[in-house]
């Protein structure tokens, strides 16, 4: 798998943030979907579900694992298009997650990812980071190199990729 392009953001109404991610994973949808929308996959890159009932209306609960101390996003899933579209609205600190998958050719998969939240051009610059270090986890974990050991993490990586979100136009 080839670097993760960097994402793009736009801000509205001068606090609502929008960040998108465009991903070609050389991988079925179906696998991708098991990584994005299950609680088996989450935590291979992402979080743990610790509650996530796969329909409309169900709920929804993600702890990250990087720290024992990190915050649990709650709220319910807004969208389910099985192999499709997956989306997680969460409380209002985290808003807004959309993973939308299609086939990009046989074994490709295309995943255009949005973000929407509310917050400053400082939280957008976090999330930016975030999210592109999340997807490179996921790339691994789908090239068969899953997190195991959350411990292990560091923040490092994420700093990094901050300096470069900051660093371009």
């Amino acid at each position: 798998m080839g670097a993760i392009r960097h994402g793009t953001s736009e801000t509205r109404d001068g606090s609502i943030q929008l960040l998108h991610f465009g991903l070609r994973l050389p991988h079925p949808v179906v696998r991708v979907w098991a990584a994005v929308a299950t609680p088996e996959g989450l935590p291979t890159w992402l979080a743990a579900a610790e509650v996530l009932e796969p329909r409309i209306g169900g709920a929804v609960r993600l702890r990250r694992l990087t720290t024992e101390d990190a915050p649990v996003a709650v709220g319910s899933v807004t969208a389910w298009d099985m192999e499709r579209v997956v989306e997680y609205t969460l409380d209002p600190f985290h808003g807004r997650i959309r993973f939308h998958l299609e086939a990009g050719g046989e074994s490709v998969t295309v995943l255009r990812f949005t973000h929407e939240f509310r917050g400053t051009d400082e939280h957008r610059l976090d999330r930016l980071a975030d999210w592109h270090q999340h997807f490179e986890l996921l790339a691994d974990a789908l090239d068969g190199r899953p997190v195991t050991d959350w411990s292990t993490w560091t923040p490092e990586r994420r700093q990094e990729l901050r300096e470069e979100y900051v660093s371009r136009p």
